[in-house]
């Protein structure tokens, strides 16, 4: 996705944290943590604000947790900070666009996700819609499911819901001019 970036020794911090979302980059992401102070540092820090929310350097560790709500607030949160300071928050919202998680039926430009789990857990968060007009934001997740690599029910029922939230923005009381759903 990124094959400028192979073979360099440095990255500037916005495409460090572009390359980290984009790309579910854990060594990336560690390299970030180190320099903003570790991970202990880190999650007092996220504690501090969302205190059922835990990262680990290890993306599959089953310490890695969060309450929906809280990482719904968080994505506002993060929507909320593009929208008054769009340059300080470009890279996260960067690396949410070069997602590749292709829908049918979803336009591409409209679906802005990031999606994540182990075996038995799911979860896709992101925004759904064009920026200047009105989007959905969205935290979907399921835990305690069967083997995800031999069960796909989950994985399908996410992807429905998505499909659901697509038809919701479709059908926002907007001007017609300003809908652009297919």
């Amino acid at each position: 996705m990124y094959p400028h970036f192979q073979n360099r020794e440095n990255l500037a911090l916005r495409d460090a944290v572009e390359v980290m979302v984009a790309c579910h980059d854990s060594f990336v992401a560690d390299r970030i943590v180190q320099f903003s102070g570790g991970w202990e540092m880190i999650n007092q820090k996220v504690k501090s604000y969302f205190k059922n929310i835990n990262i680990t350097r290890n993306p599959s560790a089953l310490e890695n947790n969060g309450e929906l709500s809280e990482m719904f607030e968080l994505l506002r949160l993060i929507y909320q900070g593009y929208k008054t300071n769009p340059d300080l928050w470009t890279p996260v919202i960067n690396g949410l666009v070069r997602q590749r998680g292709d829908i049918e039926g979803i336009p591409r430009q409209f679906l802005n996700h990031m999606t994540g789990g182990l075996d038995n857990v799911v979860v896709d968060i992101g925004i759904m819609g064009e920026f200047s007009k009105n989007p959905l934001l969205f935290v979907l997740g399921a835990k305690d499911l069967p083997n995800r690599n031999k069960e796909k029910l989950a994985d399908e029922i996410i992807i429905d819901a998505m499909k659901l939230i697509y038809d919701e923005y479709c059908n926002q009381e907007v001007s017609e001019e300003n809908k652009k759903c297919i």
